[in-house]
């Protein structure tokens, strides 16, 4: 189904496989032409995707305007999909104040996006948003709620071992 290949599209656009990721895009424009979360939210995220791994994040926001009006969409895994690339575009275009708006949304509307991957990983986002644009209190906290959630998960989970130390840092930084 749709979703199955949005998931799959975005997982290798992530993982960088930009050739198998484009075929599904294309499978998913080619067998739902008129579907809006297809055309308006799954496409924009691959694309947008791909657009962040060759170092475009221009590119990737404009890609991702189409979203904004069905970003909020009740979609069945609820991951908020184009707000999470484009903050990750803007976080890559060193706008920390615009990355925190995006990541906050996901605070703001947690009973829409419950315990997925992107809301989870939407703390530690907002934490290097907010260190970014030099709101050192909050990126400890937006840290700190990271850490807790992943308090039992395995010590050796690269995203994980790569928070600590980021947090780390910036605790001696602000010592």
């Amino acid at each position: 189904g749709r979703e199955v290949k949005f998931a799959t599209a975005w997982s290798l656009a992530i993982a960088g496989d930009a050739d198998r990721a484009r075929l599904l895009a294309d499978d998913l424009a080619r067998d739902y032409p008129d579907d809006t979360l297809v055309r308006f939210n799954y496409l924009p995220v691959i694309h947008a995707q791909l657009a962040l791994n060759r170092r475009e994040p221009g590119k990737a926001i404009d890609l991702l305007q189409s979203a904004a009006p069905y970003e909020l969409s009740d979609t069945w895994w609820r991951i908020l999909a184009p707000i999470y690339v484009r903050g990750e575009a803007y976080l890559m275009t060193h706008r920390g104040a615009e990355a925190a708006a995006e990541f906050q949304k996901f605070l703001e509307h947690r009973g829409l996006v419950g315990n997925t991957p992107t809301s989870v990983l939407a703390h530690l986002q907002l934490g290097r948003a907010y260190a970014l644009a030099g709101d050192n209190t909050r990126a400890a906290s937006a840290y700190q709620d990271f850490l807790l959630l992943w308090k039992n998960a395995d010590p050796n989970i690269p995203v994980l071992r790569q928070a600590r130390t980021e947090y780390a840092r910036m605790r001696k930084l602000r010592s």
